[in-house]
């Protein structure tokens, strides 16, 4: 674990190298990657059937799910996990139903009349891992947005290795709506979502986080279809001042740390005796924590404390790092809040803990990482959705604006262009 002083004279040198910290997978897979979408492109079905057989040990008659099979595999999720499933699906739905846009239509002071239409894409598919990170909470953040704008279809892979699923994955991806279920992961699975196969119809857009494997299909069949991001290890970074109980900011920093031992946790704070505490506090927490092994991987490697003159220093470092997750554990968070430009997704005040908005916030936690927030947003109905704009100019309208147009094409040396306008002028 680091600690940064913004007083100490290589503080520059230091939180620049910080910053620039790569924390993702170093190991290069996209030749691997390479050869399975393409056997999966010319051999279809077997080369699914192949690769799951060879990396999960998995061998059905078809990948698809039964409604049956899920109706009883979701009757095995615990009741309560059921209700708060329910719950959270109701708080996320209710958030990003507020999120759709309106269509645009209005007529200008030349006679043109223009427009902007948001039309849903027709089929998704939504990649759930089914290893370490098999969780039903990141399928309601990335089917409920799609069903809520009314996607035809919306399909789902998960790996299933030796045939067994998490029950409360399929409880979800009821709630959510999921159409189409199949039992299949990895870099084949993001293969035939993005080319089908002989019984998996291909998608528009692909959607949700995975392995290196899965991260890297993404990346190299994005063109043929869209996808939402390339997922890195999660983040969080922690601005705190010495009001706030050190035990409480500690849960807060181990509750990312524990996701992956690449994961991120930072505090920035303005006291160096709150910040001992905390530091001594996410020790005491350590020795017991179920995730110790992960986590302490995490705090150790990669967590870092900054201790700041005070907390408007820490906007610009916050704006740098741009990190996934930001709290603002101060007695006027929005006032600080107002000025950060870079993060995924703000909790504010010292009783909003990130947890909650991985679960019944309603803001979506599928978020950028790898200081992508300086450019990129958190999932929203608008994944799913496109527009098309329309212009319409009557013979009087074209009269008042087709000159210039002429003149723009024959600047550019497109004398069709040109044409096209001036055959309608008289």
């Amino acid at each position: 674990m680091q600690l940064l002083k913004t007083t100490d004279k290589d503080f520059s040198v230091r939180f620049k190298t910080f910053v620039n910290e790569r924390r993702e997978a170093t190991v290069d897979v996209s030749g691997t990657v390479r050869e399975i979408i393409t056997d999966v492109k010319e051999r279809g079905d077997a080369a699914i059937k192949e690769y799951t057989s060879r990396f999960d040990h998995y061998s059905p008659e078809s990948f698809r799910l039964s409604d049956r099979f899920i109706v009883e595999q979701a009757a095995q999720c615990p009741n309560h996990v059921k209700t708060a499933l329910e719950t959270a699906a109701d708080r996320i739905a209710a958030f990003h139903q507020k999120q759709l846009p309106q269509n645009i239509a209005y007529t200008d002071e030349v006679g043109v009349k223009l427009g902007l239409n948001w039309v849903a894409l027709s089929t998704v598919g939504i990649y759930v891992p089914g290893g370490r990170a098999s969780y039903p909470s990141s399928l309601l953040m990335n089917a409920l947005p799609a069903k809520i704008v009314g996607l035809e279809r919306i399909v789902m892979t998960v790996p299933m290795p030796r045939g067994e699923i998490n029950p409360a994955v399929l409880a979800a991806a009821q709630v959510a709506g999921v159409t189409e279920i199949y039992g299949i992961g990895g870099a084949q699975a993001v293969a035939a979502l993005a080319y089908g196969t002989e019984t998996i119809a291909p998608v528009d857009k692909i959607v949700g986080p995975g392995n290196a494997y899965v991260a890297e299909a993404k990346r190299q069949v994005f063109g043929r279809v869209g996808i939402d991001s390339i997922a890195g290890p999660s983040e969080i970074l922690v601005v705190a001042d010495s009001k706030n109980n050190p035990e409480w900011i500690a849960w807060d920093l181990l509750s990312q740390a524990e996701h992956d031992p690449s994961a991120q946790s930072i505090l920035i704070t303005d006291s160096e005796t709150f910040a001992e505490k905390a530091i001594a506090a996410v020790a005491e927490i350590l020795k017991t924590l179920l995730t110790k092994e992960v986590a302490s991987a995490s705090w150790e490697k990669h967590g870092a404390v900054i201790i700041v003159s005070n907390l408007e220093e820490s906007i610009p470092l916050l704006n740098q790092l741009a990190p996934e997750h930001v709290e603002l554990c101060v007695d006027e968070p929005q006032l600080l809040a107002n000025q950060i430009r870079c993060a995924g997704s703000m909790f504010l005040g010292r009783h909003t803990p990130e947890a909650i908005g991985d679960y019944v916030g309603g803001p979506n936690h599928v978020l950028p990482t790898a200081r992508s927030a300086r450019f990129a947003s958190g999932l929203s109905v608008y994944d799913f959705m496109k527009r098309i704009t329309s212009l319409q100019c009557d013979e009087q309208a074209l009269q008042t604006i087709g000159k210039a147009a002429i003149t723009l094409a024959e600047a550019e040396g497109l004398p069709a262009h040109a044409g096209s306008v001036a055959v309608r002028l008289p």
